[in-house]
């Protein structure tokens, strides 16, 4: 059993604004980036566009127990379900079910400057460092970085009462959580489903772990396929929520039809060999089926080296008659950079830029991703 699924709620926000109708101006008007290059020098990141939270979160009590990126995704969340129509629906919210891309929680960046300092100190570190996570660490912070609490928030906030699940892993959680979503409905196991993730780049600690891993781009600005010299991911805040549904359904409720999801494809190539990427990603074009000359390509490109290139080398070989990278408009959302990718394109067909698109994603250490989109 295979069922046509659609597209009927976008929640987006970003460096750009909120929004399904202010990233499509941005994409047909090539909106110049929002590049922060002082606040966290010298990494450059695409700063979060403020949110008046309360027109999503109205008690101070639920924004003040969340934390930003958790804070960013319930916003967006919201926003999708106003889209979609259904912010008032309990009858439908009782069988909605939620998908939630979702790294791990925020750090005390106070506490873990102490102890990076006091280490530097100690005849005995290792004794040191267990003495204070012991007595600095609370265990209500363990609590509050719960990755699943994202989910738990979008339920409670919203008032949905239907399963929830969440994925970790960096840019895969996000392939999957559209995967999954739409698997699920295609196959008859689910009528409409909510998937996305948030990403919080505001993050010293997490700008910390990229540079340990050699991941960043220093400097200034530079386009996702033009960091050559400079490769390295330019991290953005955003987060991207879609309600997706089955055809038969929407159809019945009226729904507007944003895009039709026809297919997603995840893989994860082993990477010890160049080009691996590239036929990893040519294979997961070939299972989304023929693609239409003219097509739309929205990239979730990293800009880190060597695999970014090889995935120009496959978009170089589609029928496509504008390529766009997300990087280049919002920054790298790591967990939502692919359901960002996957709204963004979905804006575009319902503004009219084009009939068909394709969305890559390749993760900056694992995980492949596509998906094609067609005009409803």
């Amino acid at each position: 059993m295979k069922r046509d699924v659609v597209i009927t709620g976008i929640g987006l926000a970003s460096s750009l604004g909120e929004g399904a109708e202010a990233h499509a101006a941005a994409l047909a008007s090539g909106a110049a980036p929002v590049v922060d290059t002082q606040g966290f020098a010298p990494y450059p990141v695409h700063p979060l566009k403020p949110l008046e939270l309360d027109r999503q979160i109205p008690k101070k009590s639920d924004q003040r127990q969340m934390e930003p990126w958790q804070r960013l995704g319930v916003y967006t969340a919201g926003l999708a379900l106003d889209s979609a129509g259904l912010k008032e629906d309990a009858q439908t919210k009782s069988e909605l079910q939620v998908i939630v891309a979702a790294g791990g929680g925020e750090r005390d960046h106070a506490v873990d400057s102490a102890i990076l300092t006091g280490l530097r100190g100690m005849n005995e570190p290792g004794t040191f460092l267990n003495e204070r996570l012991m007595g600095d660490l609370r265990p209500t912070l363990f609590l509050a970085q719960l990755s699943n609490l994202l989910a738990g928030n979008i339920s409670i906030v919203h008032g949905i009462t239907g399963a929830s699940r969440t994925f970790m892993g960096e840019e895969q959680a996000g392939v999957d959580a559209i995967r999954t979503a739409h698997a699920r409905i295609a196959s008859g196991q689910a009528e409409i489903m909510l998937a996305g993730g948030a990403y919080n780049a505001e993050r010293r600690d997490m700008l910390l772990l990229f540079e340990l891993g050699g991941f960043l781009r220093r400097g200034d600005f530079a386009p996702v396929f033009a960091r050559d010299g400079n490769p390295g991911l330019i991290t953005g805040s955003a987060a991207a929520f879609l309600v997706l549904e089955s055809a038969e359904r929407a159809a019945a409720r009226g729904a507007r039809i944003f895009a039709r999801l026809d297919a997603v494809a995840a893989g994860r190539s082993k990477r010890r060999e160049a080009g691996a990427v590239e036929a990893s990603l040519r294979g997961l074009i070939t299972e989304l089926g023929a693609i239409a000359p003219g097509v739309l390509s929205v990239s979730a490109a990293t800009g880190v080296a060597g695999i970014t290139a090889e995935e120009a080398a496959v978009l170089a070989g589609l029928p496509q008659a504008r390529r766009i990278a997300t990087g280049d408009l919002l920054g790298h959302p790591v967990e939502a950079a692919f359901p960002v990718s996957v709204a963004l394109a979905a804006a575009a067909l319902a503004a009219g830029q084009a009939n068909e698109a394709i969305v890559t994603g390749v993760g900056h250490w694992r995980g492949e991703g596509a998906a094609r989109l067609v005009k409803a």
